[in-house]
């Protein structure tokens, strides 16, 4: 039988799956390529090199196992690293090896630093003419590692988040972009970083600040002809989180400097933090050149927490407080506020609150007026799943037709409304929605929104479609 490198890591995965959890395989394992095979060498492409590190660090010892299982004791294993351009260290079993598209990564453009005018720097954190002061970080340190509870659906971000608070502007994820809807927890996450480096790097100068704030100290700058201060106190920052990063969209000017600003720290090995409600894929009116730049290092999402991530969050937030509480309350608001962690946690609070205020007991009945008023107050989310599902019913096709590769009118049309009905409803990127919904990308979910939006103007019975299903979600 014939070895091929695409037959060789199709059983090295099977093997992989049997042994880890789900969800390390798909975030670890499901992004890598087969490349080649040469004699008892596998080469495999890998998406980057932080993906190369966690592997040697986190998997080397199950890789060595499963490829051994398929080409022997001499196996060797090589990463060829995907937009790469530094050659790494061989490995005794494995080793790395840069891609032929290496130039990709190369900076089109790197401005050189303004000359320093003056050596008192005006700034919006420290007194002008005062040299020397220290830095305030503008962190809050009530968010922090300790009670930012991990689960599946912000593993990936936190281990993240802990690995560059170990080794700031040392890892391959820099920037380190964290992605995802309100209230998952972005702002508590880049603190959490912020305070960790604070606490084992006391010499570095960290600053937090929101991308609004930073906006508005730049339209300050420029009004009093300050910009180049405003540059240099930035370029003194060792660590810098921006939270909201969106908040740039169409403002040049503050996407210009910030560009001067993210290249110089950059090239110098300071670390660089941002916080996004989406994708860079996703952003709109950013710049090419800085959403480039964005994903330099890693874009990690946080997601809806799940069931047993809800109930350890309520566990946590009551013992940080003090406070006992029934297992069968708990229990009911985690399965009822699913989507939200800082309504997760505003629910208890309120319990908490009514129970101490009113001296009333804390019951289920209680809980479930609580509860009810959460919910009702917040936009009802709905899950891709289920919007699958509806659209499925409605036009009489089980949910596998409406994912399948078929170019059939009618199942297309559907599909396109299922894409445009999970932008609409759900906080998911279009990555996102598209791999969910038939392993799409998100240029295919794109072109459905559009061509939703322009049927449902010029064809009357595609506007029947989207009435009728946008009165089944408003239910």
């Amino acid at each position: 039988m014939n070895l091929t490198a695409e037959s060789v890591w199709d059983n090295c995965l099977d093997f992989i799956k049997d042994n880890i959890q789900p969800q390390a395989y798909k975030t670890w394992f499901e992004p890598i390529k087969s490349i080649k095979l040469t004699d008892n060498a596998l080469s495999i492409q890998v998406p980057s090199k932080f993906f190369y590190e966690w592997l040697e660090e986190h998997y080397v010892k199950l890789l060595k196992v499963a490829l051994r299982r398929e080409l022997g004791e001499n196996a060797k294993l090589i990463y060829i690293i995907k937009m790469e351009n530094t050659y790494g260290n061989k490995q005794p079993f494995t080793e790395k090896i840069p891609s032929s598209n290496r130039a990709n990564l190369q900076p089109q453009e790197l401005d050189v630093p303004v000359k320093k005018k003056s050596p008192e720097l005006k700034n919006p954190f420290i007194i002008p003419g005062i040299r020397n002061i220290k830095i305030e970080s503008q962190l809050n340190p009530n968010y922090n590692f300790d009670n930012f509870l991990e689960g599946d659906s912000n593993r990936l971000a936190r281990s993240a988040g802990m690995a560059v608070a170990n080794k700031p502007g040392g890892t391959s994820f820099n920037p380190l972009l964290i992605f995802g809807g309100v209230g998952l927890g972005k702002t508590h996450l880049a603190h959490a970083i912020g305070v960790e480096i604070k606490d084992k790097h006391p010499d570095k100068t960290v600053l937090y600040i929101s991308a609004e704030k930073f906006t508005q100290q730049y339209i300050e700058s420029v009004k009093k002809n300050t910009r180049n201060d405003f540059i240099h106190f930035y370029q003194l920052i060792d660590v810098l989180i921006i939270d909201d990063v969106q908040f740039f969209s169409g403002k040049s000017g503050t996407q210009d400097v910030f560009f001067h600003i993210f290249n110089h720290l950059h090239q110098n090995g300071k670390q660089v933090i941002l916080t996004s409600d989406k994708a860079p894929v996703d952003m709109q009116d950013i710049e090419q050149r800085l959403l480039s730049r964005f994903k330099w290092g890693l874009s990690a999402e946080l997601q809806n927490p799940d069931y047993e991530t809800r109930i350890s969050i309520l566990n946590n937030k009551l013992y940080r407080d003090g406070v006992e509480m029934p297992e069968e309350i708990i229990e009911y608001v985690a399965q009822n506020i699913k989507t939200n962690v800082r309504e997760l946690e505003g629910a208890v609070i309120s319990l908490i609150a009514q129970s101490s205020f009113n001296k009333k007991e804390v019951t289920l009945d209680l809980a479930k007026q609580i509860v009810e008023k959460f919910v009702k107050n917040t936009k009802r989310e709905v899950s891709i799943d289920y919007i699958q599902k509806v659209i499925s019913d409605y036009f009489q096709m089980d949910v596998e037709t409406l994912q399948s590769k078929t170019r059939k009118r009618h199942i297309v049309q559907a599909r396109q409304l299922a894409m445009f009905f999970a932008k609409k409803y759900t906080k998911a990127s279009l990555a996102s929605i598209g791999s969910q919904i038939g392993k799409r990308d998100h240029a295919t979910v794109l072109h459905a929104c559009k061509t939703v939006d322009n049927l449902g103007e010029t064809d009357k019975q595609f506007k029947k479609y989207i009435e009728d299903l946008t009165k089944k979600f408003a239910q």
